[in-house]
């Protein structure tokens, strides 16, 4: 059963989202050579309890941290640590934040110093990919013609879209339904209706698709290693498109 929020409940978690933007903004100015991954899990929890709301990762399912940082061949759920960022590295930051019962959620991946351009390229096709399947967002349309629309712009450019893991629905919930996979026909699963929240984000790997879990029993990983990528925001489906509630102001598409 997928929840139909009401006007009321989507503003509640258009507050979250903001934080969650403001929370990745602070992260973008935090990101450098010789940053470690718990400098940065440190300052956003401290951010996101400063303005009275939670970190949702914190203790879901036991998770130990209040963000995921996911390096290079590290696709999601990354732990944040000792490790320190070297110039050459990508970094996945996940932020979900619950303030006044509602969540948001979104992630995005970035640079640290100067990459090559193919890892640039990585990222810049992710972030379509996104943007491809917020705009296929609308009442109307089959969950799965999202799905379609994401894998059709990851494979034109020669990359591959994470099977195991999927975007999913958000609310008062980290995880709701509906599951919603990165590929697929178009056509199937069902009809998005006004008012569904939905958590879209692709995960893209450089080389194959195949993934697995470290012994950490978090941090999901690349088979071969190769470099993974991953953005999400967190959107309300209307009838003319995806209002985007993970950023700063008005997010209407």
């Amino acid at each position: 059963m997928i929840a139909i929020r009401t006007t009321e409940e989507i503003e509640l978690i258009r507050e979250s989202g903001r934080l969650v933007a403001g929370a990745l903004d602070l992260a973008a100015g935090l990101i450098e050579r010789g940053a470690t991954t718990g400098e940065l899990d440190s300052e956003i929890e401290n951010f996101i309890r400063s303005h009275d709301a939670s970190p949702e990762f914190k203790g879901f399912h036991g998770y130990p941290a209040s963000i995921c940082t996911s390096v290079n061949e590290e696709v999601v759920h990354g732990i944040p640590g000792t490790r320190r960022l070297e110039d050459g590295d990508i970094v996945g930051i996940d932020v979900g934040v619950r303030k006044n019962g509602y969540i948001a959620d979104a992630a995005r991946t970035f640079a640290v110093g100067e990459v090559p351009e193919e890892t640039t390229r990585l990222l810049d096709v992710t972030q379509r990919a996104l943007e491809a399947g917020l705009g296929t967002v609308r009442a109307g349309v089959h969950l799965t013609d999202v799905s379609h629309a994401i894998q059709g712009v990851v494979e034109e450019a020669g990359y591959t879209v994470v099977r195991e893991l999927a975007g999913h629905g958000v609310g008062t919930e980290l995880h709701e339904p509906p599951e919603i996979p990165n590929f697929g026909p178009p056509g199937y699963g069902p009809i998005l209706g006004t008012g569904m929240v939905l958590a879209i984000e692709p995960m893209v790997n450089a080389g194959g698709p195949a993934v697995e879990t470290l012994e950490d029993g978090w941090t999901v990983v690349t088979a071969d290693r190769k470099l993974s990528a991953h953005f999400e925001h967190t959107v309300v489906v209307t009838d003319d498109g995806a209002d985007i509630l993970t950023v700063a102001g008005d997010g209407a598409a």
